[in-house]
């Protein structure tokens, strides 16, 4: 328990993690498109989709999954797969983490998502981020 909640386990926390994975490639899929219709406004016929190299394409993935994951825990507590399955990110005293914090965590929870294995280990169902950076993910019955 956690401020009274119930720290989220490993099942909940993959499945929102599934659905902010679909959140951001549809976010990925609506910027190529935006960018293909850019071009298709000043270059002309025929619609491309951008052919954005492999060396640019990794960290520009990498910086748009962490603002997102990062700015949704900063705003609102909670990504909309974390809302989804109920769940929300704070501090250890329960209050919502502010943007170093929250981007720190979105960071490691990006570079290094098999972090998350290592909840079925911690008394307090602490995923590796969550131990760096002092947070706590915890079932929150106002949001589901």
């Amino acid at each position: 328990m956690t401020g009274g909640r119930e720290a989220a386990g490993i099942v909940s926390r993959g499945l929102a993690a599934l659905v902010d994975a679909f959140v951001l490639a549809l976010i990925g899929l609506v910027v190529e498109v935006g960018a293909g219709c850019a071009r298709l406004m000043v270059v002309g016929p025929p619609f491309q989709l951008p052919d954005v190299p492999n060396w640019l394409s990794g960290p520009v993935g990498w910086g748009l999954a962490v603002c997102y994951l990062g700015g949704s825990w900063t705003v609102v507590g909670a990504t909309p797969g974390a809302r989804l399955l109920g769940v929300c990110v704070t501090d250890r005293a329960g209050r919502r983490l502010r943007a170093p914090r929250a981007l720190a965590r979105a960071a490691l929870s990006v570079s290094f998502p098999l972090g998350l294995f290592w909840i079925p280990f911690s008394r307090r169902r602490a995923a590796l981020q969550d131990l760096v950076v002092r947070s706590t993910v915890s079932y929150d019955r106002d949001y589901g």
